[in-house]
Formats: C-alpha cells, structure tokens, sequence
C-alpha cells in the first residue's frame, strides 16, 4: 500500500514532465436530412495506419467531442445501425478544431452487415467491470437471471445460504436497473429465479467500485440491465419463453413459462418507455444430511431428507418518460413495480438412530409444512440533469421512494414415530411473518472539468430505511392456537445514512489516475417492541480509492486500484427472532452483529482482448453463518456472527481465441486462496484455508442459413468458505441454438442446461461439535425454448440510462 501511494505521489509531482499539448476535435453527425444522429460510434483514427486513437459516442444532439488528442494527421469513422458506415476525409490537428457537419447516409433496411457474426461476446471485459452480454447469449436462453448469473466467471450461487459469492466472497451487493432491491439473500434468489433472461440486457460484475458509488458491498456490485428499446418513433420486443426440468426422482411439474413485453416511443422533447413480464416458476430441492450429536453418554446419528417444490407466478412492469426541456436540461421520471407469491411444499423425514449404554434405539419425525410468500415491491423516482456546457460540466438530482412488502404464512405438522412405525407424539405449528420496509434516498452528483485533462466530480446523498418485522408463532394446544411468547416477536430497525464524496482524475500522455474518497456516517437503531431492548449504532467511516492507469503501448496496458468498503448487517441478521424449521432446526438473528469493513487490492495487465489480474483482499469482522448444535435436546441453531479474519488471494487470466471466421472461443480461469481464522467460535478457535479453481469456456459458431450454435461450460473446484466446505466439482455443459428470419427481426433460440446433471452442491460442516454433511441438489438441467420478435424502428438510437438515489444501497431486508 505505501509504494502503491509513493507511486501517486510520484505522478503527481512529475505531472507536468508527462505533460503536452494536447488538441481536441468536434463536430456533428446529422442524416440526409440533418437531423441529427444520437449516439453514433465516432473513431478518430490515426493516419496513415488507421490505429484507433479513441473513441466516443454522439450525444442527443448528434454531437461529439474528442479530447486528449496529440498533434498530427487523423480521420474520423462513423458507424450506427440503420447507417452506412463513413469516413472523413485525412485532416491536420494542430489545435482544437471543429469540423463541418458529417452526413450519414441511411439504409432501407438493416445493413446485411449487421449479421451474427457481429454479435457481442457473452462476456466482454472492460477497464472496470465485467459484462455478459445476456441478450447476445444462446444458452441463457429461458433462463432466470440467477441461472445466468451462475454462469458467469467468478460467480457462485450457494444454494443451501441463498447467497450469491464473487470470487468465493459474499457480502455482493445486486442491483437491477442502478436500482438495490431491498430483500434477503433467500428473497432476493427468489426475485432473480422470477426474471427471465428475456427481460435481462447486459450483466455488470464490478468487484471494485470508484467513491462515486455507496460503500457496501465487500464483494463488489452485480448490476442487472433490463432491455430498452432506444430508437426513435415507436419500437418495441415482444418474446415469450418456455422450459421442463428434467431430473431423475423430481415431480413432473417443473414447468416454465413468460411472456415480456418492451416499448419505446421518442418523439420531439419525449421518450416515453415501459416494459411488462409475467412468468410461471416451478422449481425442486433435495437436500440430504447426516449429523451426530454426543451427550451424557448418549450416542446419536441423524439422517435427514429435504423434498421443496415451490411454485408461483410473478409480475413486473415499469414505466418511465424524459422530457427534453432543452439542450441542456433533461426531466425522468419512473415507476417500477414488482409482485411474486410463491407456494412452497416440503416434506422431511428424520431418521434417530441412537446408542446409550450398549443398548441401541430407532425413531422417526415425519413434517409436512407448506407456504406461501406474496412478495412486492413498489419504486418511483424523479430525475434531472442539467449541462452547463459541451465540456461536461454537469449537475444530477435524484430523489427516490422504495416501498416493500413481504409476508409469509407457515404452516408445520410433525409425527413422531417409534421403531415400530407407531406414533408417539404429534405436534402443529404455524408462523405468520409480515415486513415491511420503506426506503426514502435522495442523491446528487457534480461533475466540473479543470481542464481537458483533468476532472472534479462530488457528491452528496441521504437515505433513511424503517423496516417494521411482526412475527407470530402459534402452537395448537388441545385443539387451540396458542401464541408462542418465547418466539413471537416486533422487530423494527431504523436506519440513516449521510454521505459525500469526492474524485478527482487526471490524464498524461501514458498515465491516467482517479483518487477518492467517500465519508458515511451510519446511525441506527434496532428494536426488539415485543422484549423492549435496542442496540443503537452510531459511526462515521472513511473509504478511500485509488485507480492508476499506465498504458505500455497501443496494445499494452496496466492497472493498478485499492478500494475499502463495508458490508452493514441487513435488516433480518440483525433480527433476534428464533424462526422454526423442523423440531431439530431453528434459524435466529442477532441484533449485536457489527460491519464488515474490507481493503481490496488489484493489478491487472492486459494485452488486446488479453487480460490478467491479480487481487487481494482483507476483510475483518466477516459477516458469516454458523451452526451451533445442542447434544442434549438434538436441535441445531443457524446463527450469524462476525469472524475475526477473512483473507482472499486469486488470479484471473481471460483469453479469447478467434479459431475461424466462423468459429470464436472465450476462456476464464480463476484462481484463489481464501483463509478465515478466528479466536473463539463457540469456544474454540476456528482456522481453514483451501485453494480453488474456478474455469468457463464458451465456443460461438456462425452457420449457413442464419442459423448459430454455442457451447459452453464452467467449473469449480472443492472450496472453503467459513465454517461452510465443498466437497466436490460443481459444474455444467449447456448448449444452445438459434434461427433468425425475417430480416433478423425475429428469433427462434432452443438450448439445455447442465446437460450431464453435473451441478450439485456437496459439503460438510466440521468444526467443535459439528460434524455435518450436506448433499444439496435442485433443478439444474432444463430444455428451454423461446421466441422474439423486435417491431417498429430498430435503428436511430436515442435513450439515455438512468441511475437513481437507491442505486447503490445495499439489499439488506434479510438474511
């Protein structure tokens, strides 16, 4: 870290050595009519070569400006869908210069150019995140945006916590559209099982944030995209999606099935945009375990079976529109809405198997329980954006209203059985849980260029979140509902806060750094109405970031970043109440957890499409899930505590292969290290360590006849994380294949998950006196199908993205 920062200190005083004259170039890209092009790719090329210098996209107005240029002869390249593509005339740039109109000439139809061999990788890396390309992609097909996630480089879904890892590191914080959805690792994995890979655009893994973003998230970010139709006039797509599980010993319904709709209008000072999707879910879960327990003599091997099935039908709409005041001020507003309710079934079986003074027993718990879980969501925002010039000086406002709501009834009956298979006991339980949250945020964001080179941009933001949990457990009671006082609870948690931050780049010749820093002062209160106690947090913390950029040579680059964040405890660890499962499993909060803070370190080098990157980081207070098991009465508690010391070492080496014209081949490799040490989990000290590998392939093929085929397949190794082991190789083949018609407007795609049954999940828990091991197995392979068809003007591309004030809190409803 200090020769990183003596480093910087270096650049910024040799700043003026680096330093030359630099030329900007501008202009203005209209039609045959000029009218003007928005978001036109413009190139600036070097002559007589034609390397790329740089590149920029046309703004609203069809205008552009490329600055950081040195002196000598160039020409520009314009290209856009709808467009011929077009090349200046070789110009002298000796100082700033503003060239005169460039005219594009537009096509009848689609280029036949654009074809699929044009088509995005899945993954694409960039300076600061990885992309997947989701809508490019032949085997996401049908999928649910966790089943794409799980395909990608780096990312795990563990499914026995319900949490999603990067880089075998939880603490990842998800975000749709700029936009954290406030819900548990189990109701988020829920969420993102409900949306189709049809809704889905692009994917961003971004493991390292600059300042401008929140804090959370030890991880990094995921951000999802949903698609947008971005071109003038009215436009839309329109698809529909279907698949059958097909796993040995699963029921029959494992069907799928969506329909999503995209609309876009733009005309004058109006975009008007919206989407809509409703998709059926069905979904199986084995699990099996085995565990002993040893008290007072008495010798105990337990063999339990899990069989869940949930079911349910989703819904989600938005609907937004930006009006264009005038060149330089833009108005948004959105409203995004989202509901599920899911049905859940589950049957356990417990097998006693039991030795006390050489004298050996058997017994049996039999439970049938079932839910079900309406889950909404309710997001609005209003927006503005105003430039004060062409430069890029800039201001933003966002404010923001996130209403949720999640309630869950449960219903449990539990018979218990002698060796005979005679009944001896039976009990019926029931919880109803109803949460709510409200989230209000407000944000703005300001950006000042001091030069061409060099750039200011500070923030502020402000959120408050109140959640009200009400949980209540009753037990039947000769023949009537009782309330279980020692489990019933209100939890309500209050939580502000305030931010700001500020980042300032610069840019030489070879070398380009970003330094930051961003302030969070964090006040909350958690309150348990029901035993009348609080914990009250209050603390200001400081997270710096650092980005150096040095660039070798055209083809060859390195970048060097640190970055500190913090993972709060979300609203349901922090909840004390004792949630039932069986009559041997309880699941329980902990209101005295405290934050996570993680240092992340990364150098990465590239060359061309090539990349290599090397990262570290270093968590204290990790923010884990531990089992404590009782010997004398049998029941396992799944409790949250924070680990001492979390460190992780790993490697990624990307190296796409273009075989054929017709023939390309995408390669990841992952390596890591990951080590946890602890002084005292539940009376002992804790300590494990384990090296893994996580490897993706995916070969692209271009048919005749408009038809393409991809391949691809991922792996990982045996890993540990916590408490919690893998034991084996996860991975799957999947396979997919495409026909385009009508002009490539519409879509037939057809492809197959986990073709050779190979993802599972197998571990153990070893540790004082837990010995456990776990077989997790769910509906991995599925045949999928699906159709879209894109109506109405595809070309001229002209929406601008927007982030809002919850862009980046961090999804803490629950566990």
């Amino acid at each position: 870290m200090k020769t990183l920062f003596t480093l910087i200190a270096c650049l910024l005083a040799c700043g003026v050595s680096f330093a030359q004259k630099l030329n900007t170039v501008s202009g203005k890209v209209v039609d045959e009519k000029t009218v003007p092009v928005s978001f036109a790719v413009v190139r600036v090329l070097k002559y007589p070569d034609t390397a790329l210098a740089k590149s920029v996209s046309t703004n609203i107005d069809g205008e552009f400006r490329i600055a950081g240029l040195k002196e000598g002869e160039y020409l520009l390249s314009i290209s856009i869908v709808g467009f011929k593509n077009k090349k200046t005339d070789r110009f002298l740039l000796k100082e700033d210069l503003q060239l005169p109109a460039i005219a594009m000439e537009s096509v009848s139809k689609q280029l036949k150019e654009v074809s699929v061999q044009g088509r995005k990788p899945f993954i694409e890396h960039q300076i600061d995140k990885t992309v997947l390309n989701v809508e490019n992609s032949l085997t996401a097909t049908g999928s649910t945006a966790l089943e794409v996630l799980e395909k990608a480089p780096g990312v795990q879904i563990d499914r026995n916590s319900d949490q999603i890892k990067l880089n075998n590191k939880s603490g990842v914080v998800v975000m749709i559209d700029g936009k954290t959805n406030f819900l548990s690792g189990a109701d988020i994995t829920t969420l993102l099982s409900n949306m189709s890979s049809d809704q889905i655009g692009t994917i961003e893994l971004i493991t390292n944030p600059s300042a401008k973003y929140d804090a959370a998230g030890n991880a990094g970010i995921i951000n999802i995209r949903l698609k947008r139709n971005k071109a003038y006039g009215t436009n839309g797509t329109v698809s529909f999606n279907t698949g059958q599980g097909i796993m040995p010993d699963s029921p029959s319904d494992l069907f799928r099935a969506g329909v999503n709709l995209n609309l876009n209008h733009r005309q004058g000072k109006w975009n008007i945009f919206g989407n809509g999707a409703v998709a059926r879910k069905a979904q199986f879960n084995n699990t099996f375990l085995t565990r002993t327990t040893l008290s007072n003599g008495l010798a105990s091997a337990l063999t339990q079976n899990f069989d869940r099935k949930n079911k349910g039908v989703g819904f989600q709409g938005k609907i937004g529109a930006d009006y264009y005041a005038s060149e330089k001020t833009v108005f948004g507003v959105m409203l995004d809405a989202n509901t599920v309710n899911t049905k859940l079934t589950n049957f356990s079986n417990t097998d006693i198997n039991a030795m006390q003074n050489g004298a050996a027993s058997q017994s049996y718990i039999l439970q049938d329980a079932n839910s079900s879980s309406p889950v909404g969501n309710l997001t609005a925002n209003f927006n503005i954006k105003h430039d004060f010039d062409k430069k890029g000086k800039s201001l933003t406002f966002d404010i923001d209203f996130s209403g949720f709501s999640n309630k869950k009834d449960e219903n449990f009956l539990a018979n218990y059985l002698n060796s005979g298979g005679n009944p001896t006991n039976q009990t019926s339980l029931r919880n109803n849980t109803d949460a709510e949250i409200k989230v209000y945020a407000a944000k703005t964001d300001f950006t000042l260029p001091l030069s061409k080179t060099t750039k200011l941009e500070t923030g502020l933001k402000s959120s408050y979140v109140i959640t009200n949990n009400d949980f209540i457990s009753e037990q039947l009671i000769a023949g009537i509902w009782q309330n279980d006082l020692g489990k019933s609870n209100n939890f309500v948690y209050k939580e502000n806060i305030n931010a700001v931050y500020g980042s300032f780049s610069k840019e030489w010749k070879l070398w380009q750094m970003q330094l930051g820093l961003r302030a969070e002062h964090t006040h909350s209160n958690g309150t348990s109405v029901t035993d009348n106690k609080s914990v009250e947090r209050n603390y200001l913390s400081l997270f710096p970031t650092v980005f150096v950029n040095q660039k070798i040579s055209e083809n060859h680059n390195i970048r060097y970043s640190y970055g500190r964040r913090v993972d709060r405890p979300n609203y349901q660890q922090l909840n004390p109440f004792v949630f039932y499962m069986d009559p041997l499993a309880v699941d329980q909060g902990n209101p005295y957890l405290k934050p996570q803070f993680t240092n992340s370190y990364q150098i990465s080098y590239s060359y061309k499409e090539i990349s290599f990157s090397l990262n570290y980081s270093d968590t204290r207070d990790m923010i884990t899930q531990i089992s404590k098991q009782d010997d004398a009465t049998r029941v396992i508690s799944v409790i949250r505590q924070n680990l001492g010391r979390s460190q992780n070492y790993s490697a990624d080496l990307y190296v796409p292969v273009k075989v054929a014209k017709w023939w390309n081949i995408q390669n990841n490799i992952s390596v890591y290290y990951s080590k946890f040490n602890d002084g005292n989990i539940e009376g002992a000290a804790f300590s494990a360590g384990k090296a893994a590998v996580n490897l993706y392939t995916s070969n692209s093929f271009t048919l005749p006849q408009n038809f393409s085929l991809e391949i691809s397949a991922w792996l990982n190794s045996p890993r540990v994380s916590g408490v919690e082991q893998t034991t084996i190789y996860q991975g799957a083949l999947n396979a997919g294949i495409q026909k385009t018609l009508m002009d490539k407007k519409l879509k037939l795609r057809l492809n197959m998950d986990d073709i050779l049954l190979t993802n599972h999940w197998e571990g153990k828990l070893v540790y004082q006196n837990i010995n456990m091991q776990v077989v997790n197995r769910y509906t991995s392979r599925r045949a999928n199908f699906s159709i879209s068809y894109n109506f109405g003007n595809q070309n001229v591309k002209s929406a601008r993205s927007r982030n809002t004030a919850t862009d980046d809190i961090k999804g803490r409803a629950g566990e």
